[in-house]
């Protein structure tokens, strides 16, 4: 059984922190698996591979990661969703914890009647070329933490002063734009965690 809990806007650093201590949890207690959303006060964050060296973007911190991916941003009105349990577990691997991922945002947004996909190449979920939720996770001693963002009424200019996920001319968007009305982040949540429990079931 999951353990769901929602930390409200906090800062990045705040939810590295528990991240942390929770992935210390679910070293000793395999059985453990921690659910985590939160909506982070803005900051563009980067992925461990990326070469980019920079403090901060438009008065805005820029802060390295231990996950994968490049950089992308994070503000309030975008859902971050932060699975922390025991891969192993389990009886997928990296790949296909990948794959449910983003089977578990497409399925949430057929909620607003949004077709969402996949793209072959590129990990997210997209509607066309627009991407509206990114994924960059970790996986260490075979336990997964960092996760997935979801855009429900981002402020999309953010995107505007960076390459998003390291791809040119990327377009992105947000349930609330394609809707043309505001949605509130709570509006999917409850799908989100109905959608974990079942794909993701161990």
């Amino acid at each position: 059984m999951w353990i769901v809990e929602d930390h409200g806007l906090l800062s990045f650093i705040e939810t590295l922190d528990f991240q942390h201590q929770y992935f210390n949890q679910v070293k000793i207690d395999k059985e453990k698996k921690f659910l985590i959303f939160v909506e982070h006060k803005p900051v563009y964050t980067i992925g461990k591979n990326s070469k980019i060296q920079i403090s901060e973007i438009k008065n805005i911190p820029v802060i390295k990661t231990e996950r994968g991916g490049d950089i992308t941003y994070h503000g309030p009105g975008q859902i971050v969703i932060y699975p922390i349990f025991n891969l192993n577990q389990s009886k997928i691997g990296p790949k296909k914890y990948i794959q449910l991922l983003e089977e578990i945002i497409i399925d949430a947004l057929k909620t607003f009647k949004i077709n969402a996909t996949t793209q072959q190449t590129l990990p997210g979920v997209w509607i066309d070329n627009r991407k509206i939720a990114s994924i960059g996770v970790r996986i260490k001693h075979g336990i997964t933490f960092h996760g997935l963002a979801l855009n429900v009424s981002t402020d999309l200019n953010y995107f505007n002063y960076i390459t998003p996920c390291g791809i040119d001319n990327l377009e992105t968007t947000s349930i609330s734009k394609e809707l043309g009305k505001k949605i509130a982040v709570d509006d999917i949540k409850a799908k989100i965690v109905k959608n974990f429990q079942k794909l993701i079931f161990i």
